[in-house]
């Protein structure tokens, strides 16, 4: 991922058709060691090809892909939701507590 993201980020940078040498160049400014395998099969795989096209195919792709993930967020944060007024009152109780403190305002 690291590789693709470093690709990616020449490209925005304004070069067109990123190499090995430049991705190289990028991940050790960073401190990152690149593997010579895995930039290869990369510029190999992207060789040729557009990356806004490349993306836009992607975000057809996953627009037909169905998330039933989105069923189970949604119950998990509904109930974490439920699981908030719960606390907030117990913290409206330790707030009204707090607020005598011996003496009125008008006292």
């Amino acid at each position: 991922m690291k590789y693709l993201a470093s690709y990616l980020l020449l490209v925005a940078g304004g070069k067109t058709a990123p190499t090995a040498a430049d991705i190289k160049a990028l991940m050790a400014s960073v401190g990152i060691e690149a593997e010579q395998a895995n930039l290869d099969s990369l510029i190999n795989a992207l060789k040729g090809k557009n990356v806004e096209e490349l993306i836009a195919e992607g975000q057809e792709k996953m627009a037909s892909v169905p998330t039933g993930s989105a069923v189970a967020a949604s119950s998990g944060a509904a109930a974490a939701g439920a699981d908030a007024p719960a606390e907030e009152e117990k913290e409206e109780e330790k707030e009204e507590s707090d607020d005598d403190m011996g003496f009125g305002l008008f006292d």
